[in-house]
Parts: C-alpha cells; structure tokens; sequence
C-alpha cells in the first residue's frame, strides 16, 4: 500500500476498513481501563497484537515537572447488595458502576450513607455515568437514576474488591523510522474504560494508521504514543523532553466515531503546518467542519502545547469532548461509533499524512522567464507515467511559485487548483528537471 494510492484506496475498502476498526473498538471495549493498572496493560497487549509496542512502565513517586506518579489501580469486583443479599448494582455488568479509583470497601450502610456515595444522571435516567478519583482516596458507585430511584430505606452492603498501591504508570510507543528524523507525533489517551467514541475510536484508528505507514518508508518518521490522558503526557514530555525538538508536526486523535462533522483544534501556535494541512483537508470536503483556535482545556494537546514545549500538535476530531450528551456515560457504546464514521475518520487521517508527506518547497530551475512547455510535450497537459491528465495551469502555478518560499500547500491555496494535481504536476517538472530541491547554482 502506497500513498498515490489513496483514491482507489478508498474507494474500494471503505466499507471493510470501517468494521475493521470497529471490531477492534469492539475487542477492547469490555476492559476496565484506569490511568494505571492491569486494565491498561491488558489493552497494550491487545495493541501489540497489530503492532509492535515498547511498553514503558513509571514507577509510583516519579516526580514529572510538577506531578507524581500515583499509585497503581486495580479492581476484580464491585456490587451494592440490599438486605436479601442481592446484587442490585453489579461491576460485572457495567464496569462504569464503580467510581475510577475508588479505594477498597466492605462495609453495612444506611440509605442515607449510601447516597453521600452515588452518582447518576438524572436528565438521562438510563444511563450510568463514569466518575473517577484519581488523586482523592475515596470510593463510590455509579448507576443509573433509574436505579438510584428504586432504592428504599434498608441496609446495603458495599463492597469493592480494588487496590491502591506502589507500582507504575504504563504506556505504549511505537516508532517509525522515516527518511528524516524529524517525527510525526500521533497520541492518544487510552485510559477510559468502556467509552467508545472517548476514547477507543482514536486508539483503532491510531493503530490502523500506524498500520498503513509500516507498508512503505515515509519521509518523517513517525512516533504513535498510547498513554493514560493528562498525567500520561505530563510523564511522557519529563522523559523526552531532550528529544521533543524532532517533533514537527503532531494530532490528538479523540473522539472519531460518532456522526458529528469534524473538528480541529489548532495548536497553541496557531498558524502550524500542521494546522494549515488539517484546514485545507477539512476544507475539501463538502461536509461541514470546524477549526477552533487553541484554549487551555480538552485533551492532551494542552501539555504538548504548554508554554514550556509550544509543540506543533492540534486535536483531531468529530463532535468535540462535552459536546454529545452521550460524553463520559455508558451510552458512549458499541451503538454510539459506527463503522461508516471510523472509516471517514480514518481516511482523514491519511489525507492529512499525504500531503504532510509530500508538502515539499521547491526552487524553479529556469526561473528568468516561463520555461518552453510545448518542445517537452507539457503544454498541451499530456499525460503523465500513470495515464493521469495534467494540469497545465497546476505547472505554470508551481513554476511562478516555486523560488524556494512557498510549499506545494501553500500553492495549492493560492491557486485554487487541488493538492493532488500540484503535487502531480510538481512530480512531473522534477522528471524533466524543470523543479529541484535546491536552488539552481548561480541564482
């Protein structure tokens, strides 16, 4: 598989990709993930399994910049059992029914008591909602209102089978060796446990992508990150920091399996390559889109874009974080992402490493005065190697353009002409030597 052969690429797989990565979101989603834990190691494995992960693992107490390490998480049950001794709020039936983090408990408890300890969502009564605390010890449960409305004046056992204590942060890597040193960074968190869209259709399509690349050697090299989300990051510049000057361009991929239009958050910057390469394919499309300008709040964009780093990273994708009433609740299921949206997404995400990969500046090697076109066959848009028409005003832009200044992208703005056909024609006056990438000696 070859980046020109995207279009038929698309055309021909959409379909089988699109359940692809849906049966991976479907493999993955039973799993109890937290920001530590057997959860998150569990789901590496089943990432290794596509690609060949290195997994890290932080020790509890490793200070990075101004946080810590937490201890580990672990849980094997949950339950609320009234006065028959039966299991009315069961962890096996939802993981989100124990609050992320809760600390172990067993105890006899009055109604009243108990509700200091639940949590539910009373505008969408079937619905449970996932809690966490990751840096508070204490423990609770989610259920739906429903549920929580049924509930009468009788004593309740509680009981969480969990632990907190020393042990690691783990995350996952893997790395693709360019033609260049300079990266490509691709992160997404991988901590939620089972939520769909937030966050395992940004790990599917992160693991396809990562796929896709491995078929060929790309000129940037590429660095996917799987990591729990905030303090993941946070752990994650702390030790590379020394290296994070490679990085030239990156994307949080998050929430890309829902039905809403795209969304790109910009880098703190702004005005990136990366940021222009995700406006101009959004842009292309005809469905409807929007690009917002970076704020302090989301995903982990905010750490990589930090004052201290500034990195050139954006947020990818469909409806944003808090949009959907689906958000953080178990109604973000299997029902929620389909395959169709996964596959747009997916190929988005291609769009986006075409022309990140082929936007190149180049210098006109016969700039006094247009080159003769017709004595090389080139002016009357013959066709090229493949039996693709030419087009003549995608030359004429690139010659007039080409003095070392602009890239493809930005002659592709400029002229109105599509990315494809510049990128064609610029491949086409390269062969003839008409376009190199230095300037021609003496000018």
């Amino acid at each position: 598989m070859q980046l020109q052969t995207l279009p038929y690429l698309q055309s021909s797989h959409n379909s089988e990709i699109g359940e692809e990565l849906y049966q991976l979101i479907s493999k993955l989603y039973p799993i109890c993930r937290s920001i530590t834990g057997n959860g998150f190691r569990e789901t590496l494995n089943i990432i290794n399994q596509h690609i060949p992960l290195q997994i890290h693992e932080v020790p509890t107490g490793t200070q990075v910049f101004d946080w810590n390490i937490p201890k580990e998480w672990n849980i094997k049950d949950a339950c609320i059992k009234n006065s028959q001794g039966e299991r009315i709020v069961d962890f096996a039936n939802s993981n989100l029914h124990a609050i992320n983090y809760s600390i172990p408990v067993r105890k006899k408890v009055s109604l009243a008591e108990l509700k200091e300890h639940l949590f539910t969502i009373p505008e969408y009564p079937d619905w449970i909602p996932y809690r966490t605390s990751y840096y508070q010890e204490m423990w609770g449960f989610c259920l739906s209102h429903n549920q929580y409305l049924e509930l009468r004046d009788e004593e309740y056992e509680v009981y969480i089978d969990s632990s907190l204590e020393p042990g690691c942060l783990t995350y996952g890597e893997y790395f693709i060796q360019g033609k260049t040193a300079d990266e490509v960074l691709i992160s997404c968190h991988a901590c939620h446990p089972s939520l769909c869209n937030d966050n395992l259709s940004g790990i599917s399509i992160a693991v396809f992508l990562a796929e896709y690349l491995t078929c060929f050697q790309p000129h940037y090299s590429y660095r996917f990150i799987f990591i729990p989300g905030t303090i993941g990051s946070i752990a994650w510049l702390a030790i590379n920091e020394e290296n994070v000057s490679r990085i030239k361009h990156g994307l949080v991929l998050t929430c890309l399996g829902d039905s809403g239009s795209f969304t790109y958050k910009k880098s703190r910057r702004g005005n990136t390559e990366i940021d222009n390469v995700v406006t101009y394919v959004l842009s292309s499309s005809a469905e409807e889109n929007k690009v917002i300008d970076f704020f302090p709040y989301g995903y982990d964009e905010r750490q990589y874009c930090s004052p201290g780093f500034n990195l050139p990273v954006g947020c990818l994708m469909r409806s944003p974080h808090n949009s959907f009433p689906e958000y953080h609740t178990s109604a973000d299921n299997l029902d929620f992402v389909q395959p169709q949206y996964l596959a747009e997404s997916f190929f988005k995400c291609i769009s986006i490493v075409n022309i990140l990969e082929n936007n190149r500046v180049y210098y006109n090697q016969n700039p006094k005065c247009e080159p003769q076109l017709g004595k090389r066959g080139l002016y009357e848009a013959d066709i090229d190697s493949q039996d693709r028409k030419l087009n003549r005003m995608a030359i004429l832009w690139i010659l007039n353009l080409s003095d070392g200044n602009h890239t493809l992208l930005e002659i592709t703005q400029k002229s109105g002409i599509v990315f494809d056909e510049i990128k064609q024609a610029a491949d086409v006056l390269l062969k003839y030597n008409l376009l190199a990438s230095s300037p021609k000696d003496g000018l």
